[in-house]
């Protein structure tokens, strides 16, 4: 999360080296990385990349009059060979972890993990801490539903989207009332929210009444997706909180204030679940909150309140590439920072012809091959919600 804090002074940034050529860098294997600062040691990446990686490049600037230290990776958007993908603080579920934590969680088969960025705002207080601030979907699945914040979302076709996503979640009792429901998140006392298994072991959840739901027949089930509409059939109705949950089972939560307004329901009762969103994101595969938008249609957003400069992360893109772009902060002798306006002309500056703003802060930060390059304004790696993950999928 962005705060006003300030980096410690004492850090030694001595190790950082002057580079703005552009790095093509193999994605087979790459051990030109030195720990000391999180510089990069050109010559022996060099050597390690006698094997190319088509479309895929990183590069550092540093503008010394600032001072601002950058870090970026470029990948074609039409090579095949590397997706970009989501994470969460604890693997398959909420909680908080470093980017490098929650990059060594996807599972093999997924591919390589080859880049990284630090993804949306998150909460920070139990019971829910690390629960993503806006939508995110992780290889197809609905994790968090979005907020009225902008969004970055790659549809069924890897085309990327920068809007506002209104979820129209709904669940349909029998004889057709309707109610809208929130997404694993904290569930307010005239609230209904649907649990999966992402938020956790259990609901974390108390008192209400709380609907445990199963498949229904061989219809459609987990896990849970955009768009989607699912018959979901009653197994155990209990009235306390804190329901246990499994990769099976979803669960519907009523606060204390909304029993009177819903009708009651038996086990075998069927209930109509509905993951509609507009503008329809079905068949997305990934997806995550953020904002604000920073470049829209070739042209930086102005702002009247851009008058502080913080460490940033941000995603851009044309029609050829995406970009995921860091800037160090709060570090007088390495990296200023930039404003939301500053870091918008950068990304034009980079090409991008969209772009929208991650978490920064303490947050911020940039992962490449196992390293982290970048220097975090508190010294080091803070754990977070979630992230932006390049893969490289294993080839046949």
């Amino acid at each position: 999360m962005i705060e006003q804090t300030h980096a410690n002074p004492a850090r030694n940034h001595s190790s950082f080296r002057k580079i703005v050529r552009l790095y093509s860098i193999s994605a087979i294997a790459v051990s030109g990385f030195v720990a000391a600062g999180g510089s990069f040691n050109c010559a022996a990446a060099e050597r390690s990349a006698s094997k190319l990686a088509q479309g895929f490049s990183y590069r550092h600037d540093e503008v010394r009059e600032k001072p601002w230290s950058v870090h970026i990776v470029k990948v074609d958007l039409s090579n095949p060979d590397f997706e970009l993908h989501t994470t969460l603080g604890q693997g398959t579920r909420f909680g908080m972890a470093t980017l490098s934590e929650q990059i060594r969680t996807i599972p093999r088969e997924v591919g390589k993990p080859v880049a990284g960025i630090n993804g949306d705002y998150y909460l920070t207080d139990r019971p829910y801490a690390g629960d993503p601030k806006g939508l995110q979907i992780t290889r197809g699945e609905l994790i968090s539903a979005p907020c009225d914040w902008t969004c970055f979302w790659l549809d069924a076709a890897g085309v990327p989207h920068m809007t506002n996503v209104l979820g129209r979640f709904a669940v349909t009792w029998p004889n057709g009332p309707k109610s809208p429901f929130g997404l694993n998140e904290e569930r307010a006392s005239d609230a209904v929210v649907l649990y999966t298994a992402a938020v956790g072991k259990s609901t974390r959840t108390s008192g209400g009444r709380e609907i445990v739901l199963e498949r229904n027949g061989t219809n459609s089930w987990l896990p849970l997706r955009p768009g989607q509409a699912y018959a979901a059939q009653v197994r155990e109705v209990r009235e306390a909180g804190d329901t246990p949950l499994n990769k099976d089972t979803m669960v519907l939560s009523l606060g204390r204030k909304m029993l009177s307004r819903v009708p009651k329901v038996t086990p075998g009762t069927v209930l109509q679940i509905s993951t509609a969103t507009t503008p329809d994101i079905r068949g997305a595969k990934t997806a995550v909150g953020g904002g604000p938008p920073l470049v829209r249609k070739g042209k930086v957003i102005e702002r009247n309140d851009n008058s502080v400069r913080h460490p940033r992360a941000a995603i851009g893109w044309n029609k050829q590439f995406f970009f995921l772009v860091e800037v160090d902060g709060r570090q007088r002798n390495l990296s200023v920072g930039m404003t939301d306006i500053e870091l918008g002309n950068y990304l034009l500056g980079l090409g991008c012809e969209e772009a929208m703003s991650l978490d920064g802060g303490g947050s911020a930060t940039f992962w490449l091959y196992g390293q982290v390059m970048n220097n975090p304004s508190e010294g080091r790696e803070r754990p977070m919600g979630n992230a932006l993950v390049v893969v490289q999928k294993d080839k046949k």
